[in-house]
């Protein structure tokens, strides 16, 4: 029921018990009030009626004459209760009257000197209301007919009844009125309540009135206002988390104590394998030993130290800490990068020094030896050839270390110009020519039409191509050694392929690794430092190309690198 029919109703109940009330005491009231002004004129009438009954005056002409005139029925009893006159009654209806000394007002008089009694007249036949007053030849009693004062009654009710219709009309009226101008108001306020539960804070209540209404109309608005601010602010922190959270390289993930996923960003996501959109049970997440002892602990309010683990073949640092209403956050680092260049650091400096102790040791104890006085000639240049081939090594090795450092450095920018592929290649063939006779290797170039000019630092593409032809004859005992060049949409494609000895699947993903060898005892026999493919790499990225190598055992390697065009 809405607030207006409460008030319709509520005013209809109201005005008609009190119309009702008001009738019902109203004629009680006026009953009783008209009783009591009848009877004290009834008594004044019989007084003065008893003035004019004197010894010898005839009794019934008296009660009809005073009857007549005073338009109610008198009548005139003896000591003894006999009737000697009634305005009503003559001849033999008076003489057959019954005595009346028992009437109570009749008793009443003769007792107080007056009396009243109210009843039904066995004579007259109606209700009648009696006033006796004792008289020295008897007594003098006036009556009235109670239709009288019923009628007075009844249109008074009538009257009063009428009235409280009429008041129940207005007051409908009113109650009608009054409630469309409280609850218009209340009903705006509770749409506008509504809509900001539901999330519209932009709705404002229009009202503008003194009182209560105005001040509650005031207070929403006011409420509304500082919501949205606070609404907006919670919305800008969370965005500000969600973008940190999403910025940063390590996993986060939040978890309630009721076991739901609340917050997961894409580092968690990537590193962890999980694509469910938050929120999601955490039973969703990797059923790993290390995750779930961890999440566990957390959640019993127990922080956990990092421990590594092993997952999806990336080694993860996870740590684990509960939150202060419940719940557990878990950080996952990826160490895998890491652990990768501290191998590489690692083996990069067990390289590096093997790579030197060797010659360092030839050179040590040739040199010892040249110090014998007693030593032939020609063993003597023997040595000292050792020696300077040694030498020789070494700086090659150092040499390459220190452009390797260069090139991973970033201190060192190419300089692209318009370089001629058929010369670059041609010289970098001609310094392998001696060793390629040597093991009468077929030197060839393939260098299709519109890929013999590149876009790229003279000097580095020459670098490159020497490395990588150099690395070809090196492995390869028999065949042809070819450097290749085509034009595809990605830029130009150069390369050497050979049909040397070839490298194993597994390998080829390390190749361009520092000091990496397949066969390190053969690269070395060979006079490899190990370092040739890692600058190719480092030279071709700075050009922002990138390098790649196929290869079959037994049948032959093909290094290519891709070159954008300018």
């Amino acid at each position: 029921m809405t607030l207006p029919q409460r008030l319709l109703l509520g005013s209809l109940v109201l005005v008609s018990l009190l119309v009702a009330a008001i009738v019902a005491l109203s004629g009680g009231r006026l009953e009783q009030r008209l009783v009591e002004e009848t009877t004290n004129e009834l008594t004044r009438e019989a007084r003065l009626i008893a003035l004019s009954w004197q010894p010898g005056t005839n009794a019934d002409a008296l009660a009809d004459s005073a009857g007549s005139a005073l338009q109610r029925r008198v009548t005139l009893i003896d000591r003894s209760g006999v009737v000697r006159g009634d305005s009503k009654f003559d001849g033999e209806e008076l003489e057959h009257l019954e005595n009346h000394s028992t009437r109570p007002e009749i008793v009443a008089a003769r007792d107080r000197g007056a009396g009243m009694g109210r009843r039904r007249s066995a004579s007259a036949g109606d209700d009648e209301l009696y006033v006796a007053i004792r008289h020295q030849l008897g007594f003098v009693r006036v009556s009235i007919s109670t239709a009288t004062l019923r009628d007075i009654v009844s249109g008074a009710r009538r009257d009063v009844l009428v009235a409280g219709l009429i008041a129940l009309v207005g007051a409908l009226v009113l109650a009608l009125l009054f409630s469309r101008s409280v609850t218009r108001p209340v009903v705006e306020l509770r749409d506008v309540a509504r809509a900001i539960a539901d999330g519209d804070l932009d709705r404002r209540p229009s009202i503008s009135a003194p009182g209560e209404i105005g001040d509650l109309a005031v207070a929403l608005h006011r409420m509304s206002e500082q919501l949205a601010t606070r609404l907006h602010a919670l919305e800008a922190d969370d965005a500000l988390m969600s973008t940190l959270l999403e910025s940063i390289n390590e996993g986060v993930v939040a978890v309630t104590d009721r076991g739901s996923v609340i917050r997961m960003n894409e580092s968690a996501r990537r590193l962890l394998g999980v694509d469910a959109q938050t929120p999601f049970s955490a039973d969703v997440l990797p059923q790993a030993r290390e995750i779930r002892a961890a999440l566990r602990e957390a959640m019993s309010g127990v922080p956990t130290e990092p421990r590594e683990m092993s997952f999806l073949g990336r080694t993860i640092a996870l740590t684990a800490r509960p939150l202060p209403g419940g719940g557990a956050v878990l950080a996952l680092l990826d160490l895998t990068t890491r652990r990768r260049l501290e191998t590489i650091r690692r083996d990069f400096v067990a390289n590096a020094s093997h790579e030197l102790k060797t010659p360092l040791t030839v050179i040590s104890g040739f040199a010892e030896t040249l110090l014998d006085p007693d030593l032939a000639p020609a063993q003597r240049q023997q040595f000292v050839g050792t020696i300077q081939s040694n030498v020789v090594r070494m700086q090659r090795l150092v040499d390459d270390l220190l452009d390797l450092a260069r090139y991973e450095s970033g201190g060192w920018v190419p300089n692209p110009v318009d370089v001629d592929l058929r010369v670059a290649a041609a010289d970098a063939l001609a310094l392998v020519q001696p060793e390629a006779a040597r093991r009468r290797l077929d030197l060839r170039t393939d260098i299709a039409a519109g890929a013999d000019h590149v876009f790229s630092d003279a000097t580095a593409l020459r670098q490159i191509l020497q490395n990588l032809v150099e690395n070809a004859v090196r492995y390869t005992q028999s065949g042809n050694v070819t450097v290749f060049a085509r034009r595809e949409d990605v830029g130009v494609i150069i390369g050497v392929r050979d049909t040397g000895v070839g490298i194993p699947r597994e390998h080829l993903p390390r190749i361009f690794e520092r000091f990496y060898r397949v066969d390190a005892g053969r690269s070395r026999e060979v006079g490899g430092t190990g370092l040739g493919l890692a600058i190719v790499k480092h030279l071709v990225e700075a050009h922002g190309g990138s390098v790649r190598a196929t290869s079959t055992v037994g049948v032959g390697t093909e290094v290519a690198v891709v070159l954008p065009d300018g």
